[in-house]
């Protein structure tokens, strides 16, 4: 179980003390402790702002709720100080397994390619990752977390918004410049800005169990589809840290949700699977999938964030992972705007941006809740077929659904003239920048995600050496790779993955995501770009 501190009491705040007029003002208020909103937090207190984190308990959730974390959320976590020990308690995997009835249908390999420092899942349940991030919140004196603190209370101002907080102690109220709201599915702050979720919620119910055994299967994704110990449903089974095994079992649309959670009705389903009853129960829940989202993600100066704007199935790991990305996407606009660099219009994109994310999330979602339960004839045919295909030929493989897992987003980034140079590869503008071992200058190995990370996580050049260097615009960093007085590309997979010339010239925005891309920089040119990804111009060059 969790060795760190998983309850928290309620501290007394002086802005309590404050009465009439007297209100507090505090430029961010987030909502919601969760790996969203404390992940939020961490980003935007890294950068020099000074935020409040309210949540209305004072401890950590229970049960292992999320427990897929992706690539790209371990880079993130990287940036914030918490990946290693992220990585070190999780456990590692890249291959899964698909299996129709008792045989298996085939494999894959998530990250196939080396070279790269975080693997392309891990698995940790979710209390691990709230505690270790509590943690690192702990260390940083920006970020003032209050527990036990729970708005009712919100007003929009013309340049503030009024929120009013309830504790053990009675109501205060706080003077926010902006709040972020990531206080999950059931989100209050959306109800009190007169929001909904628009979607879909599909009838069929799904049983999850976290089990601790001692087992000898792989730390592999194995998924069936019509399993002799769950006929006619579908089943999923992943490793946890602990020896704690994650269980999914598809049930009947009209199964009562009560007498299925009873644990003994759970144990004979988990003992057909597993041949044997030797397990304890460390979890039983009960859901339904639910692909749905907010219409905007920005109502006034009230952002939202995670759950609480938009929900997919869980299935897929798009849940926590979209969530995390809503966060690495917000904070470093919101540090812009509090600090004056760029106008508030810069948040715009964001709602861009990340409901786009949110959209191709809950079509990925739903297309595998359709496979995986059909509610049609037409459905069920389609599903046999392929899955008859899928024993047999390679395309009938890709065809099959058993929840397409979460990649990072690629935004719809307008291209600029020196955007449409020739390109063989590497990520476009609107992609996330890909991994890759490299050099520093004493020899020793690292990785460029690592020399991102170096810098400060601003906006920052990527040079490839043997070329022109150019003189990167006020407050942009650089990172040259070769040319003699940069990093050494030792493999090179980073010239490949970038398909890099010399004079090959990336504008990597503070999220990691590429603003521009150039083979033959200029320096107005890099200027339209800053000016076009920071909010300061809309126009191309």
């Amino acid at each position: 179980m969790v060795q760190t501190k998983t309850q928290f009491g309620y501290r007394r705040h002086p802005d309590q003390n404050r009465a009439g007029a007297d209100v507090a003002e505090h430029p961010v208020v987030v909502v919601g402790a969760g790996p969203v909103g404390l992940s939020l937090a961490i980003d935007l207190a890294q950068r020099g702002q000074s935020v409040v984190l309210l949540d209305d308990a004072d401890r950590i959730g229970e049960g292992s709720r999320a427990i897929c974390f992706s690539k790209r959320s371990l880079e993130f976590w990287d940036r914030l100080g918490v990946g290693q020990r992220m990585v070190d308690k999780g456990v590692v995997w890249s291959v899964g397994k698909i299996f129709h009835g008792a045989s298996q249908l085939y494999q894959f390999n998530l990250l196939p390619e080396e070279g790269h420092k975080r693997p392309a899942f891990i698995n940790l349940q979710q209390f691990y990752a709230e505690a270790y991030l509590v943690d690192r919140v702990q260390e940083l004196s920006g970020i003032d977390l209050r527990w036990r603190n729970k708005v009712i209370g919100l007003e929009q101002r013309n340049d503030h918004v009024l929120l009013t907080v309830e504790t053990p102690d009675g109501p205060y109220r706080l003077h926010a410049g902006f709040v972020v709201a990531c206080d999950g599915a059931r989100s209050s702050l959306r109800q009190m800005v007169g929001a909904e979720f628009a979607g879909q919620v599909f009838e069929d119910q799904f049983l999850i169990a976290d089990v601790k055994m001692t087992a000898a299967f792989p730390t592999e994704r194995w998924f069936w589809f019509d399993p002799p110990f769950h006929a006619g449903r579908s089943a999923l089974l992943h490793k946890q840290p602990d020896d704690i095994w994650r269980i999914d079992l598809q049930l009947h649309p009209d199964a009562d949700p009560v007498v299925e959670k009873r644990p003994e009705n759970v144990r004979p389903r988990i003992a057909r699977m597993l041949g044997h009853d030797k397990f304890d129960f460390e979890w039983i829940s009960l859901y339904k999938f639910q692909c749905r989202r907010m219409d905007k993600f920005l109502h006034g100066r009230v952002i939202f964030a995670g759950d609480a704007a938009h929900q997919v199935s869980p299935f897929g790991a798009r849940g926590a992972n979209s969530g995390l990305e809503d966060a690495e996407n917000i904070a470093w606009k919101l540090d812009r705007v509090l600090r004056g660099s760029s106008p508030e219009a810069l948040l715009e994109s964001y709602h861009t941006e990340r409901s786009a994310a949110a959209d191709e999330n809950i079509r990925e979602s739903t297309r595998s809740t359709d496979f995986m339960a059909p509610v049609s004839q037409q459905e069920a045919r389609l599903r046999k077929a392929v899955l008859s295909l899928a024993k047999e030929t390679e395309f009938g493989k890709r065809m099959v659904n058993g929840g397409r897992l979460s990649v990072p987003s690629t935004y719809d980034t307008p291209l600029s003239t020196a955007d449409r140079d020739a390109w063989r590869g590497g990520p476009r503008p609107g992609a996330s920048m890909p991994d890759a071992p490299i050099a520093a200058a004493s020899g020793q190995s690292m990785f460029l995600t690592e020399a991102f990370v170096g810098k400060g996580a601003q906006f920052t050049l990527l040079e490839f050496g043997n070329g022109a260097a150019i003189d990167a615009p006020e407050g942009v960093e650089t990172i040259r790779i070769g040319g003699g007085d940069g990093l050494a590309d030792t493999r090179g997979l980073a010239g490949t993955r970038y398909d890099a010339e010399p004079g090959t010239t990336y504008l990597l925005r503070p999220d990691g995501y590429v603003a521009a891309r150039f083979r033959h920089p200029t320096r107005p040119a890099l200027d339209a770009a800053l000016a076009r990804a920071a909010g300061l111009n809309r126009g191309l060059s």
